[in-house]
């Protein structure tokens, strides 16, 4: 009898000690690939943060970043574009105003265009720089469209108001014009449901003219991405420009909210061309391979703040990530302060007035080789 109980107990305390060393070296993928980052205000030459720009997407033009406001910033940041210095985090200057083409002006969407249109993301043309691309998302705002105009445009596939892709030139005397507007059309099969305010947040374009547009959610809850060829005659007519679906591997979720809120690319010689979608409410920046053949991987940040002397380097609560863009090995990410949230930061009194003031930060982020394989 004692032998076996000497047995039993010398069993058990087998399997709990290899118990014990499996749990000790197994650590999941996405805790090796984590990042974290630590952001910096973005100030004018005075010190002064931005008051309510409400940033959606960023790109790179001429070595600034470039951000763009949407429809729930403060009046006097929207209908411009915003350029930020890299190197230190300085809103440099803002464009004067968009001027609109006289073909847009005549479009049934100019009056919406031109008052607090909910313009979400950026994407430059990498065939001419001074060719950039914005998405209108939320447009319950605004009025209804005209009765011609709304029997033109009833088939959205998506929301009752047409979700709009914008064509900005850059002129020579540095002003921006609204040179061309198309409704984006989404066929019933791809069922992406009836959500203004959750519909394209992310855009990026690669230099065979295809264009990428990020999703928040469709009818499902499932966050998606579409294409656009934006070849040269694209623009030769302001009808419904209809979307296709490649074939992505994208993560797929049974419950929660878990939208894309902005698109870079990321070419690697050897492992080919990634999407880097900003995942807001996860945190997580998504590797998205644009052969479909990899796996998507999930890249868990953790996002810090620069709160100089007085505050230190301290955990944001909720950064509510929005644009990124890709120079060099650094990726750059902007965040998009959600006033529901923002607050919920203001752990340190010295920074207080600035999330009051829905200021928001520029995050670096050190691109990891590893994250492509």
């Amino acid at each position: 009898m004692f032998n076996k109980i000497v047995f039993t107990l010398c069993a058990l305390l087998c399997v709990s000690a290899c118990s014990k060393s499996a749990e000790t070296v197994t650590t999941p993928e996405k805790e090796l690939l984590a990042t974290t980052t630590v952001g910096e205000w973005i100030v004018d030459a005075e010190g002064n943060v931005m008051f309510d720009p409400q940033t959606s997407g960023l790109v790179l033009l001429d070595g600034m970043l470039t951000t763009i406001a949407d429809a729930s910033a403060e009046s006097s940041q929207q209908l411009k574009l915003h350029m930020i210095n890299p190197s230190d985090s300085r809103l440099v200057s803002s464009t004067p105003r968009f001027h609109f083409a006289s073909s847009v002006r005549r479009s049934c969407f100019y009056n919406y265009l031109n008052d607090q249109p909910d313009l979400e993301a950026l994407a430059v043309d990498p065939r001419n720089p001074d060719v950039i691309y914005t998405v209108t998302e939320d447009a319950t705002r605004t009025g209804a469209l005209s009765t011609r105009c709304e029997a033109k445009f009833a088939e959205t596939g998506s929301t009752d108001y047409p979700t709009l892709l914008v064509k900005l030139t850059r002129l020579g005397d540095g002003r921006v014009e609204v040179s061309n507007v198309r409704p984006l059309q989404f066929s019933s099969s791809l069922e992406v449901g009836n959500f203004p305010n959750d519909g394209i947040e992310g855009l990026t374009m690669d230099k065979d003219g295809t264009l990428y547009l990020g999703l928040e959610k469709d009818k499902a809850g499932q966050p998606r991405i579409f294409t656009l060829n934006i070849d040269d005659n694209f623009w030769s007519t302001g009808d419904f420009a209809p979307v296709k679906e490649p074939n992505l591997k994208l993560p797929t979720f049974s419950a929660g909210n878990h939208p894309i809120n902005g698109l870079a690319l990321y070419s690697d010689s050897a492992q080919g061309t990634f999407i880097i979608a900003a995942a807001r409410n996860d945190n997580e920046l998504w590797i998205i391979d644009i052969s479909g053949e990899k796996d998507t991987k999930r890249i868990p940040v953790t996002f810090k703040v620069n709160g100089g002397e007085a505050c230190g380097q301290y955990l944001m609560d909720n950064a509510s990530m929005e644009g990124l863009i890709v120079e060099g090995d650094t990726l750059w990410i902007i965040n998009d302060p959600w006033e529901k949230n923002y607050m919920k930061n203001a752990i340190c009194e010295a920074d207080t007035k600035r999330y009051e003031d829905l200021a928001p930060l520029l995050f670096p982020v050190t691109i990891n080789s590893k994250w492509f394989e």
